[in-house]
C-alpha cells in the first residue's frame, strides 16, 4: 500500500511517498480502506519531530483520523462487516491506504454523507465535545468562549455550544469573522483589534464565561482566568504560541476555578474506546439532524499533501483540509 512515511524531520518536504506493506490486524480489529484522512496542527509538530512515534516497531505515519469502509474484520469483531462506512480518531498512521483500529474506536459515517467529508470529523468534534461539554461542564444556557473560532476545532465547538443551547464567543482574525458569526457564534471577537476580557465582560455582564476552550497558551492564559465567572473551567488543548508565560495563580482562587490539560492522541485505548462511545451516543445522531456539519475549507490529493501541510502552516484556512487518499 502507499502511505507518507517520515524518515527525518522537518519541512514538507520530509513527507514521502512510499510503498509498504498493508498493517496486520487482530481479533477484534478492522482493517480500513482509507478514503480520505484530514490534517490537524499536531500533524505539523510530527512532522517537525515534536511528537514521538506511537508505533516504534515500523515506519513512522503520520495522521490522527480518517474515514473510509471496512475491508476485511477480525475474528472476534461483531460491530462491522466489509463494506461498511467508517470514521474514527487514532494515534498515528491515516496517512495510508490502510489502517487497522479497534474495532470500537471507529464510528458509523452519518447516513448521506461522503467519506469525503466525513473525514473532516473525528479529531474536531470529538476534542471540542470533550474540552466543553465533558470536561468544562457546559450545558444549556451557560457561556463558552473558544479561541482559534474558525479552526477545525473551533468551528466544532461553536455547533456544539449551539447544538446544547449554550452560548458562546469565539476569538478569530479579521478575515474569518464572518464566517464564525454565520455558524452561529453569539459573540465574535477580532483578537488584532479588541480585547476579548473587555468583550467578555460586555457580553455576560461582567458574570464572566462558564468554560474556556483554548488552543492558544501564553499570555492567553492570565487574560483567560480574568474573563471566567466564579467556578470557571479552561481547557487548554494547545500552545500554538509557545512557551507559557509567568501569571499570578492566586487570581484562580477567588474564583475557584481550574485550568485542565488534556490531549486524545496520548490516551490508552480503553480511554480512546470510551470517549468515542460516549460521541457516538450523545453527539453523532445530530449530523442526521443537519445541527452539526463539518466545515471544509480545501481539499488536496494524496500527492500534494506537503502543499497541505503548508497551505495549514499560514493559518488560511476556516475548518478542515481534507486529504484524499483512495
Amino acid at each position: 500500500m502507499k502511505a507518507i512515511v517520515l524518515r527525518s524531520y522537518g519541512g514538507p518536504d520530509v513527507l514521502l511517498s512510499e510503498d509498504i506493506p498493508s498493517p496486520t490486524f487482530g481479533a477484534e480489529e478492522i482493517l480500513v480502506s482509507v478514503a480520505a484522512t484530514a490534517l490537524n496542527r499536531a500533524d505539523l509538530l510530527q512532522r517537525m519531530g515534536f511528537y514521538p512515534n506511537p508505533f516504534p516497531s515500523g515506519p513512522e505515519i503520520p495522521g490522527l483520523e480518517f474515514a473510509g469502509t471496512v475491508k476485511a474484520v477480525g475474528e472476534r469483531v461483531t460491530a462491522w462487516k466489509v463494506g461498511d462506512a467508517v470514521m474514527g480518531i487514532v494515534s498515528g498512521g491515516a496517512y495510508a491506504q490502510e489502517l487497522a483500529l479497534h474495532e470500537r474506536q471507529a464510528m458509523a459515517v452519518p447516513s448521506g454523507m461522503s467519506l469525503h467529508d466525513a473525514a473532516g470529523i473525528p479529531e474536531v468534534f470529538i476534542t471540542a465535545w470533550d474540552a466543553l461539554v465533558v470536561q468544562g461542564g457546559l450545558t444549556s444556557g451557560r457561556w463558552a468562549m473558544v479561541h482559534a473560532g474558525a479552526s477545525g476545532v473551533g468551528t466544532a465547538g461553536i455547533q456544539i455550544a449551539k447544538a446544547i443551547g449554550a452560548r458562546i464567543i469565539v476569538t478569530c482574525s479579521a478575515g474569518k469573522v464572518q464566517a464564525c458569526r454565520d455558524l452561529g457564534a453569539d459573540v465574535v471577537v477580532d483578537y488584532g483589534s479588541h480585547d476579548f476580557v473587555a468583550e467578555v465582560a460586555t457580553a455576560t455582564g461582567g458574570k464572566g464565561v462558564d468554560v474556556i476552550l483554548d488552543v492558544i497558551g501564553g499570555d492567553y492564559v492570565e487574560r483567560n482566568v480574568a474573563s471566567l465567572a466564579v467556578k470557571g473551567r479552561i481547557i487548554q488543548v494547545g500552545v500554538m504560541a509557545g512557551q507559557p508565560l509567568p501569571f499570578n495563580v492566586g487570581t484562580l482562587l477567588a474564583k475557584r476555578a481550574s485550568i485542565t490539560g488534556t490531549v486524545l492522541r496520548a490516551r490508552p485505548l480503553d480511554e480512546k474506546i470510551a470517549i468515542t462511545q460516549r460521541f457516538v451516543s450523545e453527539m453523532l445522531p445530530l449530523f442526521g439532524t443537519g445541527a452539526l456539519k463539518p466545515v471544509i475549507d480545501s481539499t488536496y490529493s494524496f500527492a500534494d499533501i506537503a502543499k497541505g501541510h503548508e497551505y495549514m502552516a499560514t493559518n488560511g484556512n476556516v475548518g478542515k483540509i481534507v486529504i484524499t487518499v483512495a
